[in-house]
């Protein structure tokens, strides 16, 4: 039997995001979580301004409107 998905560590990650100890992967991770969410606007600014820079750029997805 698979094990349980973990739910996504926001605090951690936006911590290690700060220090910069993620990797690539996890950066785009954290990223597409923060999009799908909504809190990337809600944060200060510069991660929206990331997040933005990471959909043009074809990192991140923006969900669709249901």
């Amino acid at each position: 039997m698979a094990a349980a998905s973990q739910p996504f560590d926001l605090t951690n990650n936006i911590i290690a995001y700060e220090n910069g100890e993620l990797d690539e992967d996890a950066t785009f991770a954290l990223f597409q979580y923060l999009v799908d969410t909504g809190i990337a606007w809600q944060l200060q600014g510069r991660y929206g301004r990331t997040a933005m820079a990471m959909i043009k750029a074809g990192f991140v997805t923006v969900p669709k409107q249901a």
